[in-house]
């Protein structure tokens, strides 16, 4: 790491801690050339491999605004964006690859936006998926509908137990 005061080439780390939960490290360094002490901040970049094979690092400016297209009109306000970005951010990096095809981003999407609001979810997927008919909308309509009965049958068992 170049020194930023004496532009010396050589440096010597004497601290390193995780910052950010654990996205990035901080480290204190000091020059081996002028012996000034200076801080680096090192992030891991996630690169996101788009169909054409272009990489570019993962952004979650991108995927707010993928989804406030989709949230258009609905009331869903720019907090839960934020936040669907972040779980969208938390599950692709828990996969732990450096690079990530786009389409699995597009996955990661899915399931948040789904519990956030259902309209946006299927205004998202109809883009996403490519549905072409008037079917691919019925058959998602009909997972939805499976989903959340499936979900009031195991509220409405769970109330019964408790």
């Amino acid at each position: 790491m170049r020194c930023p005061f004496c532009r010396h080439p050589d440096s010597r780390v004497i601290d390193s801690r995780t910052a950010d939960d654990g996205t990035c490290t901080r480290r204190r360094r000091s020059c081996t050339s002028c012996g000034r002490r200076f801080t680096t901040v090192e992030e891991t970049v996630l690169a996101v491999v788009k169909r054409s094979g272009v990489s570019e690092p993962f952004s979650r400016l991108k995927v707010v605004g993928g989804v406030r297209r989709a949230c258009q009109g609905r009331p869903v306000d720019e907090d839960d964006l934020q936040q669907l970005a972040h779980r969208v951010e938390e599950a692709v990096r828990a996969r732990g690859a450096a690079e990530i095809p786009s389409h699995e981003v597009g996955l990661a999407i899915l399931g948040p936006l789904r519990d956030l609001d259902e309209v946006a979810y299927l205004r998202f997927a109809s883009v996403y998926r490519s549905f072409s008919s008037i079917e691919d909308f019925e058959k998602e309509i009909a997972d939805l509908r499976s989903a959340a009965a499936g979900e009031a049958a195991d509220d409405e068992a769970g109330n019964r137990d408790g």
